[in-house]
């Protein structure tokens, strides 16, 4: 380094960059009442984050096992609420065997490198989570990354492979797009090429489905051997954590190699209880699941009669592409001024000039939510939103 160079320079250079594109992001507290904005943004798809049987479920745990699990799951941190959770979420799902993850994101860093490695062929579509990207990267594998939805090209790429091994990894629900996988038209292609095909089930658990039991249950995928499935527990579930569930040989095989297991803390019991508690609120209560879709096409009807370009909702997830990064920062002021608080999905989570509101529906939400809702995209694609154009 030569003398006297500021290290710290390039950082807020960037950072300037950043400000000017419209990237730059900010932490918000916010307050227990959500400042008052009705909560358009989250992903509590079926509105259990406040539910006293959750919070019980939570608070019994803590009680019984401590705030900690304290230490990986080969160590001390599994318990029987974590067995018990292993087995209720591959029940749930119709899965052969579960295991669960502190984070959803570190399942699909466990799944997809633990699953493939130098040797392999993993195929990722184009707008794949950025937990599945990463986990390509650190794979070790040669990964091609194909068209959106494209079961031709990988089919292609995996006719093409001169590898042994292949794994093709997708979204179930794409995360801000809200479309949905072709699941049973990927299975097809990779059982007929020897592949495995992995299935993140974060923005379908709980919602896709009969009883939200997922949207790779709903294709009838669960039981065959080559499926694997991620999930988070932090969104229909309301709690933290993340899943795979898979064949009994292959969750052996990451408990006795995935690093992503291994070598992390064990989920906290409270987040587990909390997991548990939620699995019971929905089978108690099996229309949630509905009530949440139904949620989010109403929510996408209002952003289209409006001529806001949308997409037909598969889950809970509704987008308002607006293009440019200002623009939907600006859409998303707008909404939080009529009284709604928003996603607000810019570059690097979207594609360049796919910049766009994310509105994400709510078991719990009420028509006089979608009254205010509809004022605030009223407002954004009126006077204002054109402005915003110009």
């Amino acid at each position: 380094m030569t003398v006297g160079q500021d290290p710290l320079a390039r950082f807020r250079a960037a950072t300037e960059r950043r400000d000017e594109a419209g990237l730059r992001r900010r932490l918000r507290p916010r307050t227990a009442d959500h400042d008052g904005l009705i909560d358009l943004a989250s992903n509590d798809y079926l509105g259990l984050s406040r539910d006293p049987r959750l919070i019980e479920g939570a608070v019994a745990a803590a009680r019984q096992w401590g705030t900690g699990s304290t230490g990986s799951r080969l160590v001390t941190g599994t318990t029987e609420l974590h067995a018990e959770l292993d087995r209720r979420l591959a029940a749930f799902t119709g899965s052969p065997a579960g295991l669960t993850f502190s984070s959803g994101y570190l399942a699909n860093l466990g799944a997809v490198a633990g699953l493939s490695g130098a040797g392999t062929l993993v195929i990722s579509d184009q707008i794949n989570h950025a937990s599945i990207v990463d986990a390509c990267r650190l794979s070790r594998a040669r990964v091609v990354v194909t068209p959106h939805r494209d079961v031709a090209a990988v089919e292609q790429a995996l006719a093409d492979r001169d590898e042994e091994h292949a794994l093709v990894v997708t979204d179930a629900v794409f995360s801000v797009d809200g479309d949905l996988a072709p699941l049973a038209a990927l299975h097809r292609v990779t059982r007929a090429h020897g592949a495995l095909l992995v299935i993140d089930e974060a923005h379908a658990l709980g919602v896709v489905g009969e009883h939200g039991r997922g949207a790779a249950h709903a294709a009838g995928l669960t039981a065959e051997p080559d499926v694997v499935l991620t999930l988070t527990l932090s969104k229909s579930l309301a709690a933290q954590g993340g899943a795979v569930l898979a064949a009994p040989e292959l969750i052996d095989t990451l408990v006795d190699t995935g690093r992503a297991f291994i070598f992390d803390t064990g989920l906290n019991p409270p987040a587990a209880g909390a997991a548990l508690a939620a699995l019971d609120a929905i089978e108690t209560d099996p229309g949630l699941p509905a009530r949440a879709r139904s949620v989010a096409r109403r929510m996408a009807e209002i952003a289209a009669d409006l001529d806001l370009e949308t997409a037909t909702p598969a889950a809970a997830v509704v987008p308002v592409f607006l293009g440019e990064p200002h623009v939907a920062l600006r859409a998303a002021e707008i909404c939080a001024e009529h009284g709604a608080r928003v996603g607000c999905f810019r570059p690097p989570s979207v594609p360049k000039g796919r910049a766009c509101l994310r509105l994400t529906a709510r078991a719990s939400v009420a028509e006089a939510d979608l009254t205010t809702l509809r004022a605030a995209l009223t407002a954004v694609s009126g006077s204002t939103g054109r402005s915003l154009h110009t």
